[in-house]
């Protein structure tokens, strides 16, 4: 197995894992959770995918891993406080999607990446910036996935404490992250992989099924036992080993992608 390279794309920080054979070959991008795993070096070692003939290249989330600002998360998290959705969770999706077509030229000019399709997954949080890719650019894109991801914000909002203060600019905003209301737009671009831990968030799990549902036939529902929100133990910033659920999740995600593959080309 080759060994991970690190640098950055356009200003954003990544965490790439060659395939075992040399020369060009298909490349799937990810974007992390919030959650352990928080980095993209977290990210990556928990779901590697080695057996994939493709380049996996896990991108950095804005305000974590090397990005943290004084070497922690306390920024991000004074964020959550001062408005979780209008400071943080909006912010935070919008500009990982915002960066990411100069990254992705970066990626292609530094790595010997293919020139066709892209694959894309997202875990928690960063499903949203996988799904807003799907959802509202025209980045082509052979397959995508997610795991547990942030589906419709709201559910996502409702897992802090409090009632949030919804305005008119923040249920704007809200409409913008809910991707079951996307979803014929989203089955118009690529087959999806919708990845549900069963002891995820039970609004989470929800949102999950109602996706698939609204999908039909490109999209697949993966149940995976005794998997709650995280993939990772805290405090999920470096590389830490596999756990059990994480391989099992990274074992669909392989079998997608490869069923997937022929798309790349």
């Amino acid at each position: 197995m080759n060994s991970p390279i690190t640098g950055t794309a356009a200003g954003v920080p990544f965490t790439a894992l060659p395939p075992a054979e040399d020369g060009p070959a298909p490349l799937i991008v990810t974007w992390h959770m919030l959650d352990a795993p928080r980095s993209d070096a977290a990210f990556a070692a928990a779901l590697p995918m080695n057996d994939l003939p493709a380049w996996r290249v896990h991108l950095g989330m804005p305000m974590c891993g090397a990005r943290m600002v004084d070497g922690s998360m306390d920024a991000g998290l004074e964020l959550i406080r001062e408005d979780v959705l209008m400071s943080a969770l909006h912010p935070f999706v919008r500009q990982a999607a915002e960066e990411f077509p100069a990254a992705l030229e970066s990626i292609r000019a530094q790595l010997p990446v293919a020139d066709g399709p892209i694959g894309v997954l997202g875990g928690s949080l960063g499903g949203a910036v996988a799904l807003r890719i799907l959802a509202d650019t025209d980045v082509p894109v052979f397959a995508g996935a997610v795991v547990n991801a942030a589906i419709r914000i709201r559910s996502v909002v409702d897992l802090f404490p409090g009632d949030y203060p919804y305005d008119a600019e923040s249920e704007k905003v809200a409409d913008s992250l809910d991707f079951v209301a996307k979803a014929d737009t989203i089955a118009g671009r690529a087959p999806l992989l919708v990845v549900s831990g069963e002891l995820d968030h039970p609004a989470l799990r929800a949102d999950a099924s109602d996706l698939v549902n609204a999908l039909g036939k490109r999209s697949e529902l993966l149940p995976i036992p005794g998997l709650a929100h995280p993939l990772a133990d805290e405090p999920g910033i470096e590389p830490a080993p596999q756990l059990p659920p994480a391989s099992e999740v990274d074992a669909g995600l392989t079998a997608w992608f490869r069923r997937h593959l022929a798309k790349a080309s």
